[in-house]
């Protein structure tokens, strides 16, 4: 029964918390720009408002238009159910549930650009093309990332894992984890969620015919995804297994919302990359994760 109770309260943290990223970057953009920018709920207020609209369909489009967005959510619920919350530990949790939750956020993207390429609009395919050309180069850093945590902690399990500080190689590993950050939630300078100029969108492009239900679902799960990464970020720098439960949960908190800030501020002086420099940005956080895993191998960490 507590096993139960406890993962619907974190369904219901995931769910109702992850929209909040989105709101806190921009008032950080808006604050830098000196604008009073849009509420901190704002995605709230649009998530309840595509929710109530009907979908608009293409004579074109198959029911892999609509089911992509539906399964895509539904695999980032889960990789986030995965994810251990500090001393807390993760709802489920197995050996080898690493390996789960990286192939959980690769079905999210299959999904999202399934669902793009199911509209036969070249346009979104452009963008489908986009997607998957940088996901080899990030998901190659998140897998040294993975492989570096693991190596330090001889575990292959999460909340092992993510116990212990990275130790010598904990700066290495929060640049590159960063970097990967912004490129697997579209973020400056890899994407510019807001922008809707052809020749530069990449994310965007992929959901512009989607609306209603399907969209609120893109755009929920973005959010989540998003939280997602700030906690592998912060639980794999922060040794949280040393704290006590309270402790441990409010230095993931703060952590949590550093890396947001740091976004915002991110997108606030970057400017988006041309299309050639993306993949020397994300082979710098692959070659930053690479260096953290000599230094675990070396038996730099603690």
């Amino acid at each position: 029964m507590m096993l139960i109770l406890e993962i619907f309260l974190r369904l219901a943290g995931w769910l109702v918390l992850a929209p909040l990223l989105p709101g806190i970057i921009n008032k950080v953009k808006a604050w830098v720009a000196g604008r009073r920018g849009p509420p901190v709920l704002q995605l709230y207020y649009d998530l309840a408002r595509l929710w109530r609209k009907g979908v608009v369909l293409s004579t074109l489009a198959s029911p892999g238009f609509v089911a992509g967005p539906a399964v895509g959510w539904v695999a980032i619920l889960g990789a986030a159910m995965l994810l251990p919350l500090g001393p807390a530990g993760g709802a489920l949790s197995f050996r080898g549930d690493v390996l789960l939750l990286v192939y959980l956020l690769a079905v999210a993207r299959f999904c999202t650009a399934w669902a793009a390429l199911e509209t036969g609009s070249a346009f979104e395919g452009m963008g489908a093309a986009r997607e998957v050309s940088y996901a080899v180069l990030a998901e190659a850093a998140v897998m040294t990332a993975v492989l570096s945590l693991s190596v330090l902690t001889g575990s292959v399990t999460l909340t092992t894992m993510l116990a212990p500080a990275a130790g010598a190689g904990a700066a290495l590993l929060a640049a590159g984890l960063f970097i990967v950050l912004l490129a697997e939630n579209c973020r400056v300078p890899f994407d510019d969620p807001n922008t809707h100029l052809e020749l530069t969108m990449v994310h965007e492009v992929m959901v512009l015919d989607h609306s209603g239900p399907p969209l609120a679902a893109i755009l929920h799960g973005a959010s989540m995804k998003l939280l997602l990464f700030a906690l592998l970020l912060c639980e794999a720098v922060l040794p949280l297994g040393r704290l006590a439960p309270a402790a441990a949960a409010g230095a993931l908190a703060a952590g949590v919302l550093v890396v947001t800030v740091g976004v915002g501020l991110a997108e606030s002086f970057m400017a988006r990359l041309a299309f050639k420099r993306v993949p020397l940005l994300l082979t710098t956080a692959f070659l930053l994760c690479l260096f953290a895993l000599l230094a675990a191998w070396k038996g730099g960490a603690v």
